[in-house]
C-alpha cells in the first residue's frame, strides 16, 4: 500500500567500497567531503520529535533542560527550559520556566519567561511572567507581576522571584 523508494549511494574508501542505502526519501545529499573529494553521503533531514511526556504519577526533583517540547502532567520541583512547554491541568510546578512557548493549564509557583505565554481558564500561577506575547483566559488565577520584553528568554529574573537551584 505504502511504498518507499529505496535510495542507495556508493561510498569509496581507500581499499574498499561500501554501499549506503536508505528507505527515507527525505534524505539530503552532500557532494563534497572535508577532504575535497566528490563522494556522495546521505544525511537525514531534521525531523521534529514528539514532545516528552511526564505523566500524572511522576514527581521530578531537579532541573529539566531540552531543546524539544515537554508536556508535564505530574509534579516538578526545579527549573525547566524547553522549546514548547505544556503544563497539564493537574500538574504542579515549583521553579523557573524558560521556554519559547508556554501553555499553562495547571499550577505554577515561580517565574515564567517565554516569548508566547498562554494561561488557560484552569491555570493557577503564583509568580512573575516576562513575555513578548501573552494570553490570559477568563477564569485563570494569576498572582504576581507581568512584564513585556522583546527578548524575555535572556531577561534577568526579578528580585524576590522563586527559583530552585
Amino acid at each position: 500500500m505504502f511504498a518507499k523508494q529505496k535510495q542507495s549511494v556508493e561510498k569509496q574508501n581507500s581499499s574498499q567500497s561500501e554501499k549506503i542505502s536508505s528507505n527515507d526519501p527525505n534524505l539530503n545529499t552532500i557532494l563534497e567531503n572535508n577532504d575535497g573529494s566528490n563522494k556522495e553521503i546521505m544525511i537525514p533531514s531534521r525531523v521534529k520529535s514528539p514532545p516528552s511526556l511526564l505523566s500524572t504519577d511522576l514527581f521530578v526533583k531537579g532541573n529539566l533542560n531540552t531543546s524539544g517540547d515537554i508536556q508535564i502532567e505530574g509534579s516538578v520541583e526545579g527549573n525547566i527550559k524547553a522549546n514548547l512547554l505544556t503544563i497539564g491541568q493537574n500538574a504542579e510546578i515549583k521553579g523557573e520556566i524558560i521556554a519559547e512557548e508556554v501553555v499553562v493549564n495547571g499550577a505554577i509557583s515561580g517565574t515564567i519567561k517565554g516569548n508566547r505565554v498562554h494561561l488557560t481558564a484552569s491555570a493557577r500561577v503564583n509568580g512573575d511572567i516576562i513575555h513578548n506575547s501573552i494570553a490570559i483566559e477568563s477564569g485563570a488565577h494569576f498572582e504576581g507581576s507581568i512584564e513585556k520584553s522583546e527578548d524575555p528568554l535572556t531577561k534577568p529574573i526579578p528580585k524576590g522571584a522563586a527559583t530552585i537551584s
